[in-house]
């Protein structure tokens, strides 16, 4: 991933000890660097010990995060003492960034607190939310009020609100692919294009009958199939799968990756079935499963919502996601459940290499010749987060919910791909998923980044969110 970059604002304050300034700056640039955080920020040519204290201050800093406008991703406002509120509430409004902010406060030493040491910025700090509140800046906490920039804490902080800024810069001009119509049978994924427009994200669309047609003017010979064929079967053991399936494959690989090339298309939602299986002969799966295990995250039955989830959860962690279904209850576990496709989950999120095969739902009403590429295997077990967008267009409003859980090892015997999954008071979340109309979806993604999920969709896109914290 790209390196993230943060504009940062030294707050100061004239009567208090300058000379904190300058070591705050030291130990915060110190920090960032060792995050791999790029940092840009006034200097100590530019004012005193590169800090914001007075009006001239605040349109020096604001005239520089103009100039770096297209870089910057977040605004970390640091105080190593008091702080000018109204100098720093100022050089954001006058920058005319809209990017997420974190507040900082550096701790006093209990044993300094002379007139020579003594920092204040506990008070400071609620000064200048006052003010950013006024302001109708939004902005992000630490955990702990004050902290120190070296602590584990302050760190964790730090990795938490770069995963926050990541989904809202990626979330505004994406543009995702749907390629196919809604199946018919699943009135469940309709969502509004112009609500999610509305908030940045495009929605491109490609007919099958123009797939289908794209597909038939490549030949098995074609440098370009072949090339794909290769990538194919070294993404997956292929034993047993027809070479005709394996073209099929290829050459619909060949025919999405140009489309979306083309298009500046970061994600998709695919119409599998039954058209597919139907008149050309093959499941999406594979080729889904390779576009998410290469961070272009791909969804089944044309739901977009449901990988706008997975593209959230993508952008927090830098890791694939995958979508899947809430599917059946564990035993008598009230806290345990099974997540279940038939699937185009990606490589990286199972236990073991996956294998293709066929998809034995739908084969037995197209026949399994039909029905190769499907991805089988068992989700690896470790601690996961889950997410779920809707459109509520009825109100006008983007909902969702997130939160984290754990993949266990549990016994099970099932078919397609597949894990078992422990949520603290899932029976809460169920309810409140039933309750609200959410879609049997989840996106699921191999990290703990609810917070920066959650963060990053109520604060700053302005969606309603649930956070599901058991």
């Amino acid at each position: 991933m790209k390196q993230p970059t943060l504009g940062v604002i030294i707050g100061n304050r004239g009567f208090f000890p300058s000379h904190l300034c300058r070591e705050g700056r030291e130990t915060i640039l110190k920090v960032l660097e060792e995050e791999g955080i790029k940092a840009i920020l006034l200097s100590p040519e530019d004012t005193e010990f590169g800090s914001v204290e007075s009006l001239e201050d605040a349109e020096k800093c604001a005239a520089l995060f103009k100039r770096h406008a297209d870089e910057i991703d977040g605004v970390l406002v640091t105080l190593p003492n008091f702080g000018d509120e109204r100098a720093v509430a100022n050089a954001l409004r006058w920058s005319g960034l809209n990017v997420p902010v974190l507040v900082h406060a550096f701790p006093d030493d209990a044993t300094r607190m002379t007139v020579e040491y003594r920092r204040d910025s506990f008070c400071g700090k609620m000064s200048v939310c006052n003010n950013l509140k006024q302001y109708g800046i939004p902005f992000s906490l630490t955990t702990l009020h004050t902290v120190d920039p070296e602590s584990d804490s302050f760190r964790q902080d730090l990795r938490t609100f770069i995963g926050t800024c990541r989904i809202v810069k990626g979330l505004r001009g994406v543009r995702m692919g749907m390629l196919g119509a809604r199946p018919t049978a699943f009135n469940t994924v309709r969502f509004s294009e112009k609500l999610l427009e509305r908030v940045g994200i495009s929605v491109e669309t490609l007919d099958l009958s123009e797939v289908f047609g794209r597909i038939n003017r490549l030949s098995d010979d074609d440098p370009a199939v072949k090339a794909k064929r290769e990538e194919i079967e070294n993404y997956m053991p292929t034993t047993g799968v027809p070479a005709e399936a394996l073209n099929k494959m290829a050459k619909l690989g060949v025919v999405v990756q140009r489309w979306m090339e083309e298009n500046r298309l970061r994600a998709t939602a695919v119409q599998c079935w039954t058209s597919m299986e139907e008149f050309f002969g093959v499941v999406p799966c594979t080729i889904m499963s390779m576009l998410s295990n290469a961070l272009l995250p791909s969804a089944c039955e044309t739901d977009i919502a449901g990988v706008v989830g997975m593209y959230i959860l993508q952008l927090a962690s830098g890791k694939p996601s995958a979508l899947v279904d809430w599917n059946n209850n564990y035993g008598d576990d009230p806290d345990k459940g099974v997540i279940f496709h038939c699937s185009n989950l990606p490589k990286a999120l199972f236990a073991e290499g996956p294998v293709m095969d066929y998809q034995a739902i739908i084969a037995g009403t197209v026949g399994k010749e039909n029905t190769y590429g499907t991805v089988v295997g068992r989700l690896k077990a470790g601690p996961f987060t889950y997410c779920r967008v809707s459109t509520d267009d009825t109100r006008g409003v983007i909902t969702a919910y997130t939160g984290e859980g754990r993949l266990t090892d549990d016994p099970i015997q099932t078919f397609g791909g597949y894990g078992v999954v422990e949520i603290p008071n899932l029976q809460k979340l169920l309810r409140h998923i039933c309750e609200n109309g959410y879609e049997h979806h989840v996106a699921i993604n191999p990290a703990q980044v609810a917070d920066a999920v959650a963060e990053a969709l109520g604060k700053y896109m302005g969606w309603e969110i649930y956070y599901h914290r058991g």
